[in-house]
């Protein structure tokens, strides 16, 4: 199974809570196989709680499901551009 593939099935677990709350997540991007890139969506992208999200919930979920990944960085799009991720 690729690790893009791993992680969304992680990823898959926590969405239920996510979407329960008007939000989502997607990957923008998995940099060296250790370095996850997403993007929160809906209530989730604008919400004062959500770094805790990311670092007590959804990177929590995806580092026992994928150990290789290392970090879980939560990036918000501008004007639908994309940061450089590397």
């Amino acid at each position: 199974m690729e690790i893009r593939d791993k992680v969304e099935k992680a990823l898959d677990q926590i969405r239920p809570y996510l979407i329960a709350d008007g939000g989502n997540v997607r990957i923008l991007d998995i940099v060296d196989n250790s370095k996850l890139y997403l993007e929160l969506l809906g209530s989730c992208g604008t919400c004062p709680m959500s770094m805790m999200t990311v670092k007590a919930g959804i990177e929590q979920a995806v580092k026992q499901e994928v150990p290789e990944i290392i970090s879980v960085i939560s990036v918000n799009k501008v004007e639908n551009q994309v940061p450089d991720l590397q």
